[in-house]
C-alpha cells in the first residue's frame, strides 16, 4: 500500500551515536517517522513489535550485525525494502548484502541529500511512496551524452537516438545508480516483473544494446558485476 512520506516508518540501527542521530534528524526533517536501535539485537525486537516500511542497516555492529539482522528480517518479511549503511568498501560485502536481498549500499561516509534521494527512490522503486510525491527526473547527462527520460532520446552532439521504452526505463534505472550497483534483481523486478532466466538473458542483450549506443564517449562504461547487478560509471 502505497503512503505519504509522513506516514512511512524507518527503523534504523547504527551502533555510531553521533552518526545515528544525524541519519535520524536528516530523515525526520524530510517528514519520516524514524526509530533509532543500537545494535543488532535491539533492532531486531524492534522489528519484531512494531511495522516498518524500510530498514537501513549499519553493517558492523555489537551483538548481531546487519547481515544477521537483515537474513532475520528477509525470513520474516520477504517484500520490506533493506538499507545497508556501512564504511565497508570490499566488493565480497557488497555482494553478499545483494545476495542477502538488500536494495541498496551505501558506504561512508556520503552525502546527506544524495542519502536521502536514493531513500526516497527504493520507496519510489518498491511502490510504497505514494504518487503524488513521487519527483520524477526528465533529464540526465551521462558524461558527453544528454538522456531525455520523457520524450525516449539519447543525444551525443548533433546526433539523437530513439530509444524503446524497455531501452529507457533501464538506462534510467541505471542513471539513478550512477557510479554505484544497480542490483540485476531489482532492474528485473521492476521492468520484467520477473528475475527468472529468460528475462535475465533478455536484460543482458539490452545492457548490449546501451552500452553500444554509449560507445562514443570513452569515459562511459556499463560494468557487469557478476551475480550482482551493473554499474553505470563516468570517468572524470
Amino acid at each position: 500500500m502505497e503512503k505519504e512520506i509522513k506516514d512511512i516508518r524507518i527503523l534504523l540501527a547504527e551502533d555510531d551515536a553521533n552518526l545515528g542521530f544525524v541519519v535520524q534528524d536528516n530523515l525526520k526533517s524530510k517528514g519520516y517517522k524514524v526509530t533509532l536501535c543500537s545494535d543488532g539485537e535491539a533492532a531486531l525486537k524492534t522489528f519484531a513489535n512494531e511495522q516498518f516500511d524500510l530498514c537501513i542497516l549499519d553493517i558492523m555492529m555489537p551483538k548481531k550485525d546487519g547481515f544477521t539482522v537483515a537474513k532475520t528480517i528477509r525470513d520474516i518479511n520477504k517484500e520490506i525494502p533493506i538499507v545497508f549503511l556501512t564504511a565497508k568498501t570490499m566488493q565480497a560485502d557488497k555482494i553478499k548484502g545483494f545476495t542477502l536481498g538488500a536494495d541498496d549500499y551505501i558506504t561512508k561516509p556520503f552525502d546527506f541529500e544524495e542519502f536521502l534521494l536514493r531513500i526516497e527512490s527504493i520507496l519510489r522503486r518498491t511502490q510504497i511512496l505514494t504518487q503524488k510525491v513521487k519527483e520524477t527526473i526528465n533529464n540526465y547527462t551521462i558524461g558527453s551524452y544528454s538522456f531525455d527520460v520523457k520524450n525516449q532520446l539519447l543525444s551525443f552532439a548533433s546526433i539523437e537516438k530513439k530509444l524503446t521504452k524497455k531501452e529507457t526505463r533501464i538506462l534510467a534505472f541505471l542513471c539513478e545508480h550512477l557510479n554505484d550497483i544497480a542490483p540485476r534483481e531489482l532492474i528485473l523486478k521492476n521492468i520484467w516483473g520477473t528475475d527468472d532466466y529468460f528475462s535475465g538473458r533478455s536484460m543482458d542483450v539490452f545492457i548490449s544494446k546501451l552500452r553500444k549506443y554509449l560507445s562514443e564517449d570513452k569515459n562511459i562504461q556499463i560494468s557487469n558485476i557478476h551475480g550482482v547487478g551493473f554499474k553505470l560509471e563516468v570517468k572524470d
